[in-house]
């Protein structure tokens, strides 16, 4: 299902440092509007003026391609602006930019906003802090029972974007699923039997099945999600390969159930339970999948592993302006798992910790690096080398965990 939107720009302008009498004087106001329309290759319909007393005045242009107006403070030597513009006849940008020389303003702080869902996504990061990703072919946009789902091609080829955020992206697919699943196939002791909670793509079922194990069970909630990556993206699942795996027709099964449900009601123990979710959701305490990231659901995947066996999970971003979900993650694992390892991923936004609830390792880097060779699984975003630096915790992480060993007395004597 491939779905259209109407699209155009929209270029806002604050215009300062302009002489007064010209923001006071409506004919004025609205012949400069008009001819820097023009310039721009508007087709200008009608523009009408109003001014106000005591002072200012707002002009509105009526465009085919839509319209563009002025508000004035003339005692504040000031102007609003915008232009927006569907189609290519038009260049708002310029017509702004126009306006501003033809009024002489000393400043102008001018934004360009790209109307339209299917022009692009404007991904939250932080409080305060948006990405933008320019979209060109949209594959599909449709709200399954659960979320949207979106699948476009943007600059990292073809990308998959659940509610407004992105999931995997067909440049760098490959170094976060790598990064996610091989350091915790490497810790434990088998992988014959491996669990996938998430992970629509399907990326981490073949992973798993490549590094030697005989089961996967892949447990996804959203049945159509699951179906649309197979279908448009270029990584994971083919059709056919997810119809066998619907059909329980081969090494993988794929289950439509909540996770925590599927964990608290099987039989089943796995070498490796893969907890792939987008990031947790603080702020909207009611989010299904924040059921996901409680210790509570940690200690239900532990009991359901076999000996030797490892949980991963997704744990957000190591940069420091924006790792609570990092830090918060990394608390849980220490409350749950006697052992937990940090993995770093070159994708340089993810990160992810492995739970240990036997026995823990030596040294983990250097277990996960030794056992590589015998993976029977060669990555292409991972080495020995690259994976003993994966495995260093950030510095705070490092002196959290300094501190949890120390204990009150060594704590309370620095």
């Amino acid at each position: 299902m491939q779905t259209s939107h109407p699209a155009g720009r929209h270029v806002l302008g604050e215009l300062r440092g302009i002489d007064p009498a010209l923001l006071d004087d409506a004919d004025g106001l609205r012949h400069a509007l008009r001819t820097a329309l023009l310039a721009a290759g508007a087709d200008v319909r009608q523009v009408v003026a109003e001014p106000f007393e005591p002072q200012g005045v707002t002009v509105v242009a009526l465009l085919a391609e839509s319209h563009a107006s002025i508000h004035t403070w003339p005692e504040l030597g000031s102007a609003f602006v915008d232009a927006f513009t569907c189609g290519d006849s038009a260049d708002p940008l310029y017509a702004v930019r126009r306006l501003a020389l033809t009024l002489g303003a000393a400043d102008a702080a001018i934004e360009v906003v790209d109307r339209g869902g299917a022009g692009r996504v404007d991904e939250p990061i932080s409080p305060g802090l948006t990405r933008r990703w320019q979209l060109d072919a949209t594959h599909v946009r449709t709200l399954t029972a659960l979320q949207e789902v979106l699948i476009a091609d943007t600059a990292h080829g073809v990308t998959l974007f659940c509610d407004g955020e992105r999931q995997s992206a067909e440049h760098t697919q490959l170094t976060y699923h790598e990064a996610l699943f091989v350091p915790a196939a490497l810790l434990a002791e088998r992988r014959e039997r491996v669990l996938v909670i998430g992970s629509s793509e399907g990326v981490v079922s073949e992973l798993a099945v490549a590094c030697g194990a005989s089961t996967v069970d892949h447990v996804d909630l959203d049945r159509e999600c699951v179906r649309l990556c197979a279908e448009h993206l270029p990584y994971g699942y083919t059709p056919a390969a997810l119809a066998a795996a619907e059909a329980h027709d081969g090494p993988v099964r794929v289950h439509y159930e909540d996770g925590l449900t599927f964990v608290d009601s099987t039989d089943g123990t796995w070498d490796v339970i893969v907890v792939d979710l987008p990031d947790e959701r603080p702020d909207e305490p009611g989010a299904q999948l924040n059921r996901l990231y409680t210790g509570g659901f940690l200690a239900r995947c532990a009991a359901r592993l076999r000996p030797g066996g490892v949980v991963v999970s997704q744990a957000g971003s190591p940069a420091l302006w924006r790792d609570a979900t990092l830090r918060a993650a990394w608390e849980r694992f220490g409350a749950v798992f006697p052992h937990r390892a940090y993995v770093g991923s070159p994708e340089h936004e993810w990160a992810f910790l492995c739970g240990l609830p036997d026995a823990p390792p030596a040294d983990p880097a250097e277990l996960v690096a030794a056992r590589l060779a015998g993976l029977g699984y060669e990555p292409r975003t991972l080495d020995a080398a690259s994976l003993r630096a994966a495995l260093v915790p950030p510095l705070r992480l490092r002196r959290s965990l300094t501190r949890m060993e120390d204990g009150p007395a060594a704590r309370s004597s620095r």
